[in-house]
Parts: C-alpha cells; sequence; structure tokens
C-alpha cells in the first residue's frame, strides 16, 4: 500500500481508502471487524463513514473497533447532514445541527477527535458562512483536524474555497464526488477546482456499484441475482451502448494487465489527477482482498487511454465549445 497526502495538507492516508456505509447492514459487526482488521494489516490507514450510516451503526460498529487499535494510526472520515439517530429528514449543515452532530458521532466512534469531518451534501438553506464559520469552531476546539465537502457543484466549492480564504477560516481540504470509468462529469468542473485549489478527491463509488466489479459483460439481459444492481432495479438503465463499450474496455485491459476488473477501474482512478483516495465499499474480507489488488502496479499510458477514450461522452455546452482546437492558446 503506497500513501499520500491529502489535498496540500501534511495529513498522510493510505492510497485507498475503506468506506464502512454498510457496516451494520450488507456486513455485521463481526464481519465488519474482519474487514477492518484485513485492511489494517495491509497497510491501510484511511477510513471513511457517516454519521446517516445504519442511522449511525457504523459509526458504533467503526468505535467498537477502535478501541483494539491505536487511534492515532489510523485516519478516520465522517460527515454530517442528516439525521442520524432517527432517520428523519436531513437537518442540513446549519450551527446548531453540526455542532450536535460532532458530539454524537464522536459518542459513537469512541473517539475523541475525526481527522477529517465532511459536509455530506450542499445544503441550500444555510449561507455559506454559517456552515463555514461553524467548522472552523470544530477545528479550533480540538474535535476536529480537517474539513472537506461531498456533494457539491463546481460554483458552490469554489465559493465555500473563496469564503474560508476570505475570513480565514480551516478552509476545504477534500472533496468525495461521485467519480468512476462511467460517471465522469465530476471531469468538467470538481476536478479543476480541487486541482487549482489543492483539494484531495476521494470518489465515492468507484466501481459504480457493482457495475465495474467484473460481473457484468455485454450480452446480459438481466443483473446476477444478489446484486446491488438487481435490488436497486437499475439494470435497464444503465445497460446501454455506452456502458458494454467501457466494460468491453475494462475486461480487455484487465486480462492484459493480469487483474481483476475491479482492480483495474480502481487503479484508473488512481492515476487521474488530483485523486488521493478512492473510498470502495467491502461487504466480505473476499471482496476486500480483490480491492486491495490496484495497489502496487500500474496501468500503461497505452492502457489508460484506452479506459478514457472508452469512457469518453459527448460533452455538454459549454464545455464541449471550450475544448475546440480554435479556442485553445495553450497545448
Amino acid at each position: 500500500m503506497d500513501y499520500r497526502y491529502l489535498g496540500r495538507t501534511g495529513l498522510e492516508v493510505s492510497e485507498l481508502c475503506l468506506g464502512a456505509m454498510g457496516f451494520g447492514g450488507d456486513s455485521d459487526e463481526q464481519t465488519s471487524h474482519r474487514i477492518l482488521d484485513e485492511f489494517v494489516d495491509a497497510g491501510g490507514t484511511f477510513i471513511d463513514t457517516a454519521d446517516v450510516y445504519g442511522f449511525g451503526e457504523s459509526e458504533r460498529i467503526l468505535g467498537s473497533w477502535l478501541k483494539t487499535r491505536d487511534r492515532d494510526e489510523l485516519v478516520i472520515a465522517t460527515k454530517v447532514y442528516g439525521e442520524a439517530a432517527t432517520g428523519q429528514p436531513p437537518q442540513g449543515a446549519g450551527r446548531k445541527h453540526v455542532m450536535r452532530s460532532i458530539d454524537a458521532s464522536l459518542r459513537r466512534l469512541g473517539t475523541d477527535y475525526v481527522d477529517l469531518y465532511q459536509i455530506h451534501v450542499f445544503d441550500d438553506a444555510t449561507t455559506f458562512e454559517e456552515t463555514l464559520s461553524t467548522l472552523d469552531v470544530l477545528v479550533r476546539s480540538g474535535k476536529v483536524r480537517f474539513v472537506g465537502a461531498a456533494n457539491y457543484a463546481g460554483w458552490q466549492l469554489q465559493k465555500s474555497v473563496d469564503v474560508s480564504r476570505a475570513n480565514g477560516w480551516e478552509p476545504f481540504v477534500s472533496l468525495q464526488p461521485l467519480y468512476n470509468l462511467l460517471a465522469r462529469s465530476a471531469e468538467y468542473e470538481l476536478v479543476p477546482v480541487c486541482e487549482n485549489e489543492g483539494l484531495g478527491l476521494i470518489p465515492w463509488s468507484p466501481l459504480q456499484g457493482g457495475w465495474l466489479s467484473g460481473k457484468y459483460r455485454r450480452g446480459m439481459s438481466s443483473p446476477p441475482s444478489g446484486t446491488r444492481v438487481a435490488a436497486s432495479g437499475s439494470f435497464d438503465s444503465m445497460a446501454t451502448e455506452a456502458t458494454w463499450q467501457v466494460l468491453d474496455a475494462l475486461h480487455a485491459v484487465a486480462a492484459e494487465a493480469g487483474k481483476s476488473p475491479a482492480q483495474v477501474a480502481l487503479r484508473w482512478l488512481l492515476q487521474q489527477p488530483a485523486v488521493t483516495a478512492p473510498i470502495f465499499g467491502a461487504r466480505t474480507p473476499e471482496h476486500l482482498r480483490d480491492n486491495l489488488g490496484a495497489t502496487g502496479w500500474s496501468l500503461t499510458s497505452e492502457q489508460l487511454d484506452r479506459l478514457t477514450t472508452a469512457s469518453d461522452q459527448p460533452l455538454p455546452y459549454p464545455y464541449d465549445l471550450l475544448r475546440l482546437p480554435q479556442f485553445q492558446r495553450r497545448g
């Protein structure tokens, strides 16, 4: 396992982040602890959860496991926006909710601080100043080491950076967006903002809910039973020529590299600009081991280009116009 700094911070994290969303749901407590043990034994240090996962059960299970480990050797990230305890409508990123939620998360995690505290979704009902000044207070109090965002639009992320800078508040150091070979719209605005402002990208759903895991190939008319795709009913909407084109290239590169499709999909992300660590989930230790195989090697430039070309999609306006050769002043 290699290690990278999170954005421009001095916080070093493992190049893969273990997502704990399934703890207490897809994986019971004993299985979750086994997955955590194997991840750390393989060199993993970065673990991501959220207060709403399992209505707080994910944080509780992670906290029960943390009691057996050296807390300072690990980087724990969690998120705030929803109502963890009751599953009621989200309470957003206002001061009262955020300050109440960090204390509840710390209790469930059994720790005095979280390394990365993220706003789970942009809150259009709360001013930038209220959210960002509250996060600054949490860092100064010692309850939080760094702050980040998830599921923001480009303008929302850039304005957050600018407001924090103008007021001398702790800035966002990371962004957690949807980003993978089948979902590349983050490249329109979010990736450039992260590159320009020095935020680390920690993409969620790097395997697109299982579509990039190797279980799907051209010619299939239905998903395998027991999969997330089968449970969500999303097969028909995703089973398009664009998807099969990506999967054709993914399977071909995987066979050529002697790796699994999941490993190649994760590796492609690891070699994208500004990406620090993809966040992957694992329902079983076997899933974990396969995903860990994304480390310790690299795609060739030709393989990288082949996957990127296969997953390119027509750009919407104004990005299509701005990419035209006649408007490019730099190579």
